[in-house]
């Protein structure tokens, strides 16, 4: 839909390009950069702004389908994206949808509460709105982080599952005391691959279900992971 969406908007003359679950970290920076370059004037995907990237050039936000159900237009979500538009003095954003959703009802009168305490701190401390202003390469080194960090934390999390396994199930067999995990790793390489291949296997699983649910920020996450997973432990390159 994303492709189809920008391809029409092309043929009408307009600057569009869109982002997909197949585009890599690097290009994905790429093209937000080029975006806020004025390169382009549209930018088209599925859950690019819930996960709060500022981008003070954004001026109007076009959510499609917001009456849909589910947890990319639930109301937290909606909120995310709808609040990065407040980056921009002469942000909007459109919703379009053929009926109010609760989800929708929700998000838009707790923007509205929110917009209200804002006005009303404004006025009471004589401020008045200005567009953010950001450097590019400012949030270029905030995308590579954020995605860097995430990715780190899913490791340290599956090295510690991996330790877990591991010494539990030397231990089942009765081999007698723990050893240190740097022995046991160095003593059993064949079950230190079998349970690094399961969990590889496992998060390929999760990767595929946060593509079905068009969650795309986790599954470059997971998809880096599996990529770090294979190249240091299993010793497969898969770039």
């Amino acid at each position: 839909m994303a492709e189809d969406l920008t391809l029409f908007l092309k043929e009408k003359g307009f600057k569009a390009e869109y982002l997909h679950s197949d585009i890599k970290t690097i290009e994905r920076i790429q093209i937000l950069s080029s975006f806020r370059r004025g390169d382009f004037d549209i930018l088209i995907g599925v859950n690019l702004l819930r996960e709060g990237l500022d981008l003070p050039e954004l001026a109007l936000i076009g959510i499609l389908d917001a009456d849909k159900e589910g947890f990319l237009r639930s109301e937290t979500s909606l909120i995310q994206i709808i609040g990065r538009a407040a980056r921009n003095v002469e942000g909007r954003v459109v919703l379009y949808a053929d009926r109010m959703t609760k989800a929708l009802e929700s998000a838009i009168g707790e923007t509205n509460r929110r917009r209200d305490i804002q006005i009303a701190y404004n006025k009471k401390h004589g401020i008045t709105p200005q567009t953010i202003i950001k450097k590019i390469n400012d949030i270029t080194e905030e995308l590579e982080n954020k995605h860097e960090k995430a990715v780190n934390a899913e490791l340290d999390l599956d090295v510690e599952l991996f330790k877990k396994t591991f010494v539990t199930s030397k231990s089942n067999k009765g081999k007698g005391e723990r050893e240190s995990i740097k022995n046991l790793l160095l003593s059993d390489e064949d079950r230190n691959k079998s349970i690094y291949e399961k969990i590889i296997k496992i998060k390929e699983k999760e990767m595929n279900k946060a593509v079905k649910e068009l969650d795309f920020e986790t599954a470059a996450i997971l998809r880096d992971e599996i990529i770090i997973l294979n190249d240091k432990f299993l010793n497969k390159n898969t770039k």
